[in-house]
């Protein structure tokens, strides 16, 4: 392992499709906030730092993922938590007002899943839901969570498999330091 190569530039996580599903989910969570719940509801600040902890913690694990794969893995657990957190929020919503969570075999659901796989941008997302009602707003925010946290599990799985087959920094510090002192 060269010198240069132990701190990798990985790229814009602007990039990562789990960053971009998880930025639609935020912009559709703070539409969804200010046009259906009530202003000084605790709800609101909740599922506005839910959404926004799920995308911010890619970010920084990305970041962070240069130096620590024990720190990316944990900030990339902490987003998925923080959108499971997001989740029950949307169910809570549907199930107090009665409202109708899609079910498993419904043609809504199987298209919204097509329309989340085809679609990251968050642009088309703030486009959709302009007309939408709360019901059809929450249904469709609860499809892109579940579609995130997928693409998260699938990314974690990934990083560690890398670990696995690369070791930590410190371990890799400790190789280069070892081959050094050999010379």
């Amino acid at each position: 392992m060269a010198q240069d190569t132990i701190i990798r530039h990985k790229g814009d996580y602007k990039t990562l499709l789990c960053y971009q599903k998880a930025e639609a989910v935020y912009d559709i969570t703070y539409f969804f906030v200010e046009h259906f719940l009530e202003r000084g509801d605790r709800t609101c600040d909740q599922m506005i730092q839910a959404a926004r902890s799920g995308k911010q913690n890619i970010v920084e694990g990305y970041a962070a993922s240069a130096t620590s794969i024990e720190t990316e893995l944990r900030l990339m657990n902490v987003a998925k938590s923080s959108l499971h957190e997001l989740l029950m929020d949307y169910e809570d919503y549907l199930r107090t007002r009665n409202l109708i969570r899609w079910s498993s075999d419904s043609e809504q659901l199987r298209r919204a899943q097509q329309l989340g796989r085809e679609h990251n941008d968050s642009a088309f997302w703030r486009e959709l839901i302009q007309t939408r009602s709360a019901e059809t707003i929450a249904n469709l925010a609860i499809v892109l969570i579940y579609q995130t946290d997928s693409m998260l599990y699938n990314f974690i799985q990934r990083v560690m498999e890398r670990f696995v087959q690369e070791g930590g920094f410190r371990e890799q510090l400790t190789r280069l330091r070892l081959q050094h002192r050999n010379k």
